[in-house]
């Protein structure tokens, strides 16, 4: 899996710990909602504020 963290633009380096915590803990969640498929490619999420 590969993770890409960004924030106004400026990618933010991760630690393998980090995006292993990160992946498991988006994949999980996206996962157990109704509608998505086992074999899945790719999620995206934006989060503004």
């Amino acid at each position: 899996m590969g993770l890409k963290l960004e924030v106004d633009s400026k990618e933010i380096p991760l630690n393998e710990f980090v995006e292993k915590i990160l992946n498991g803990t988006i994949e999980g969640a996206v996962t157990s909602l109704k509608g998505i498929k086992e074999d899945w490619k790719t999620i995206s999420i934006q989060i503004s504020r």
